[in-house]
């Protein structure tokens, strides 16, 4: 399977731009849009401008999307909220889990983030792709190339369930990818060097992924 993973596009034009044109040139089986699809306003024709461009497309919420977004994609065909939900593609499990508060030096995914991640562990088995919009502390979550800002409750569940991969975003200055334990971290945000992330995915291989470069 191949997954083109993507975060932050704000509803900025030029951003669903670079995702479309990726989409074109990579001919993915999936799209996830790993949170922060708007900039807290104009969701229905930005969700509008993602579902026009064909592809399946698994979604969650970021810290600049309000929660009405949920509905409007799963109400939108070719699209759905993987918001503590699971949605299966062949053999591939997705997970996630929405939303994210900026705090200084540390991300939360919600208020009641222990709460809401304790419900959602059972849902993780080493074969699950986990989604969530802020990455997990200490790995892909550099501000400024100094300050950790992750989050640590999504820290605790790789550590606990080792899910094969993690797809997040929001620190756009630390897109890439690196390991943490047995689990693959992709902060696959767009920047200005980056346009989300391409990884060839086989449930009996490791992953390959490469950054994308439009």
């Amino acid at each position: 399977m191949k997954i083109y993973a993507v975060a932050d596009i704000h509803g900025k034009a030029e951003r669903l731009e670079r995702v479309g044109t990726a989409i074109e040139r990579l001919q993915p089986d999936v799209v996830v849009v790993a949170g922060d699809i708007t900039n807290f306003t104009g969701a229905g024709p930005v969700v509008r401008k993602l579902a026009a461009m064909a592809v399946p497309m698994l979604c969650i919420r970021g810290n600049s999307d309000r929660s009405r977004i949920d509905g409007l994609i799963n109400n939108t065909p070719g699209m759905r909220s993987l918001h503590m939900a699971t949605v299966s593609m062949g053999t591939v499990n997705f997970t996630g889990i929405g939303g994210t508060i900026p705090l200084p030096f540390r991300s939360r995914i919600c208020l009641r983030e222990n709460h809401l991640l304790k419900i959602i562990a059972p849902l993780v088995s080493k074969n699950t792709i986990v989604v969530a919009h802020p990455p997990p502390l200490g790995t892909q979550d550099r501000v400024g190339g100094r300050f950790h800002a992750g989050s640590r409750g999504l820290l605790n569940l790789i550590r606990h369930r080792s899910p094969r991969m993690v797809l997040c975003g929001h620190i756009h200055e630390d897109a890439g990818f690196s390991s943490l334990g047995q689990t693959l971290v992709v902060n696959c945000a767009l920047s200005r060097e980056t346009s989300g992330a391409i990884i060839d995915y086989d449930t009996n291989h490791q992953p390959r992924i490469e950054m994308v470069h439009l």
